[in-house]
């Protein structure tokens, strides 16, 4: 990312109409790429998101020894070094802003033997690390980290490391999916336990390479157990469905602006990914299904939106799992809403790449927006449907180098009556490099 800010105004004119195709799913991108590189031979991979945190993770592996590249087709190929094959990086590992790199990696490398030092973005670098930090030690990885247990910090593999039974403490995909890559490593059997579900692209994933999975219910809790040490078989082909959070921004554009219709192609809509979606519809949107079909085990359809008069809503706090990243822009839906819209259960919302409920908070109230801020929520007064009017000057919005933020603000403008400036689109990048042209192919101004 450049160092200079580069702000846009996004607003809207008339409806959207068109078809649009958002980029490949960035957890199962991750995924697909770390187990292929934990795959003697050669693995490729369609579709995949070709973003700033993606490549954070590309480059991290590529430093321990899997060989990636594309191929003619604008495939990703890749020949890994098998599970126990990690070689030692000579240098630190950038995460980038990407927590999703960070993660995973950490839990990669905790039962290999290598010492891998991770660093990221400023914005990274306020991120707390605990909540993986440690599971992995009781692994027996040891960590060199601040009082914070932030970035930077040095990992130290272990081999072998001891295979664990783990309850989550807060629901988390990160910290159950780096628990899951450090047990492939690790002889015997490790558990984890899900007390509420949460998005399941590892475990799917690990059975399609091969890895011996298990997931069973018991009293309502999910217990998933991965058996080391693994041999992953490559895949001649992991076609990665388009990302449902990212579909979420132009699905919410399409809900808030009048007349407008639009298709979202190729999107996944696993359970664990479609909470935005279920509550949309609670509030009266207009959102339906086409072409459902299976695409490497993972459910996909074509989305049609069409602009609809949305109400408030209570929003179930044991929703939140499998919608965490989605609430910026359902903040923003909920401000067009009629009625007020209560969303509670959201403290790791403070934890993201931003304090992302102070920070919608504060924006949506530049756009008149009544909002109430609670600890762990937000309770949003909507419009009714009329534009939003804060200032009579465009609003300029600080998303914090905050990508959601900075998109979710974006389609706010679309239905504000003066539009909306972002102070700095770069952080997008990360996720959805070709959303500015995607909202401007729909009909949007992007100035």
């Amino acid at each position: 990312m450049s160092d200079a800010p580069i702000s846009r105004t996004f607003s809207s004119q008339g409806p959207l109409r068109g078809y649009a195709r958002v980029p490949g799913d960035k957890s199962i991108s991750h995924r697909a790429l770390i187990l292929s590189a934990l795959a003697v031979g050669e693995s490729r991979i369609e579709g995949l998101l070709e973003s700033e945190d993606i490549i954070a993770t590309v480059a991290a592996l590529w430093s321990m020894g899997a060989q990636i590249g594309q191929d003619a087709n604008g495939n990703w190929v890749v020949n890994g070094v098998g599970v126990g094959g990690l070689l030692q990086p000579e240098t630190a590992l950038d995460m980038g802003n990407s927590g999703t790199s960070a993660r995973l990696l950490m839990g990669l490398v905790a039962s290999h033997a290598v010492t891998a030092t991770f660093i990221g973005d400023p914005s990274l670098s306020k991120r707390p690390m605990g909540r993986v930090i440690d599971p992995l030690s009781r692994m027996g990885a040891d960590f060199s980290v601040t009082p914070e247990n932030r970035m930077p910090l040095m990992v130290h593999g272990r081999v072998p490391t001891v295979p664990i039974e783990y309850r989550l403490p807060v629901a988390s995909a990160q910290v159950k999916s780096a628990i899951m890559l450090a047990a492939l490593n690790t002889p015997g059997i490790t558990r984890v336990i899900e007390p509420e579900r949460t998005r399941d692209h590892s475990e799917r994933m690990l059975g399609g390479f091969g890895a011996e999975v298990s997931v069973e219910e018991v009293d309502g809790e999910r217990i998933i157990s991965v058996t080391g040490e693994a041999e992953l078989k490559p895949q001649p082909m992991t076609s990665v469905p388009g990302d449902p959070s990212s579909a979420a921004f132009p699905m919410v554009a399409a809900s808030i602006v009048p007349g407008s219709a639009i298709w979202v192609r190729h999107v996944g809509i696993n359970e664990t990914r479609i909470g935005l979606i279920e509550v949309l519809r609670e509030m009266g949107a207009d959102i339906a299904y086409a072409n459902e079909r299976d695409v490497g085990g993972e459910p996909v359809a074509d989305i049609e939106v069409r602009h609809s008069a949305l109400k408030g809503v209570e929003v179930p706090p044991d929703i939140a799992p499998r919608m965490i990243d989605e609430f910026p822009i359902l903040f923003v839906a909920a401000a067009m809403a009629e009625g007020k819209t209560v969303c509670t259960g959201l403290g790791e919302l403070r934890h993201k790449e931003s304090d992302r409920l102070a920070i919608m908070a504060r924006g949506l109230k530049q756009l008149g927006v009544p909002v109430e801020e609670t600890e762990d929520g937000l309770a949003i007064t909507g419009s009714g449907g009329e534009k939003l009017r804060g200032d009579y000057a465009t609003p300029t919005i600080s998303a914090e180098l905050d990508h959601r933020i900075a998109m979710s603000f974006a389609v706010a403008g679309l239905a504000a009556e003066h539009g909306v400036k972002i102070d700095d689109i770069r952080p997008i990048a990360t996720s959805f490099p070709s959303f500015p042209p995607m909202l401007e192919d729909l009909g949007a101004t992007v100035a």
